[in-house]
């Protein structure tokens, strides 16, 4: 064993298999001491990395992790990792391709000491990552120039919608943004079912974050369920699974990002019409809005799916729900459910209901 490969065994056998600061402190002071040791810890961490994704993990899925429990340094010190092993990795497909490049950028050069130790904290972090059911790219259609014009226009709609401050406007944009959707998910059933090869449905994972997470997986799992999806919360990790065909995936991405920020919006003018009032603003306020907001807008989600499908497009929609909820039982064997906490301000509840209303869901046009 060389010499380099000697501190860095000893800084890891201090500090990343004791939990503890002393042990740290003193990883980090032997690899401070020892600039020869870079070299060898930064491929040791593109080694945690590799085994991260043998676990089945992602990219985004690391970052988020790594922001929820640690600091921002520590976020740009693993994507500084994730982009140096992707320059040894072999290719993983395009949701895994925008991932890199939604990277954070370079972290700041710090002295030694605190740089070893950001390190150490993050390999700790890699080193505990449990197994996550695995998203292997399997055989689709690739997205053709339609289809990549057509979510072009669907992401500006939805941009202009969410940045406006005319509701009259926002509505307009949204309605359209859904209309557009709909289009585009009917047309991508029936080029995949005219198409000489088989379509596979994949899966993603969408972030759920704190505060008030119950609530937006509740709202995330009604965008999927209309959107010919399934969703899988894991509460502890901060994210939902979402298992569907690539059209209805991107959709559920989109729709559920522009309704959350629907939401945030009217919360905020609702907590402000409150506060005019009289009343504080309170965290049972924020999470029995944000509650109602989900199941209203579910309810409103699932009528209009009832009237969304026509005749002719039934039989395409049964085989790929089959298909689905095959890949969903692959993955997920074993599924339970959870009940919602914290929903007990009727105000609140009223506030989120009625933003729910005014929130954009549009039937799916029939075919023409």
């Amino acid at each position: 064993m060389t010499s380099t490969a000697s501190t860095v065994e000893r800084a890891f056998r201090a500090a990343l298999y004791d939990d503890t600061d002393t042990g740290l402190d003193t990883g980090a002071s032997l690899l401070a001491a020892d600039p020869a040791s870079d070299a060898e810890l930064a491929w040791r961490g593109e080694e945690f990395v590799a085994t991260a994704w043998r676990r089945g993990w992602q990219p985004a899925d690391v970052v988020r992790l790594v922001r929820r429990e640690l600091e921002d340094v520590h976020v740009r010190r693993a994507a500084a990792l994730i982009r140096a092993q992707a320059g040894r990795d072999r290719p993983r497909g395009r949701r895994w391709t925008a991932q890199l490049a939604e990277l954070p950028g370079p972290v700041r050069e710090d002295d030694r000491f605190s740089r070893a130790t950001t390190t150490l904290e993050l390999y700790r972090l890699l080193l505990r990552l449990p197994a996550l059911e695995p998203l292997e790219e399997e055989p689709r259609r690739a997205p053709g120039p339609a289809a990549s014009r057509m979510l072009a226009r669907i992401r500006a709609l939805l941009a202009k919608a969410e940045a406006t401050g005319y509701p009259e406007e926002a509505e307009a944009l949204s309605a359209k943004a859904q209309e557009l959707m709909a289009r585009h998910s009917v047309d991508e059933a029936l080029l995949a079912a005219g198409a000489p090869a088989p379509d596979a449905p994949g899966a993603c994972r969408i972030g759920v974050e704190p505060p008030y997470e119950q609530a937006k997986a509740v709202l995330l799992d009604a965008v999927a369920g209309a959107n010919n999806c399934r969703a899988v919360w894991n509460e502890p990790l901060g994210f939902s699974t979402v298992v569907g065909f690539e059209a209805d995936l991107e959709a559920v991405e989109l729709l559920y990002t522009s309704l959350l920020v629907q939401a945030t919006h009217a919360m905020t003018k609702a907590e402000a019409a409150q506060r005019a009032g009289g009343r504080k603003r309170t965290k049972t306020f924020r999470q029995s809005f944000l509650a109602a907001y989900a199941h209203r807008v579910g309810d409103r989600l699932a009528a209009a799916a009832e009237t969304q499908v026509s005749q002719d497009l039934l039989p395409v929609l049964a085989t790929r729900e089959i298909a689905v909820t095959d890949r969903l039982e692959r993955m997920f064997p074993e599924t339970g459910t959870t009940r919602l906490r914290g929903v007990s301000d009727a105000a609140g509840w009223t506030e989120g209901a009625r933003a729910a209303d005014r929130a954009q869901v549009r039937a799916r046009p029939g075919l023409e």
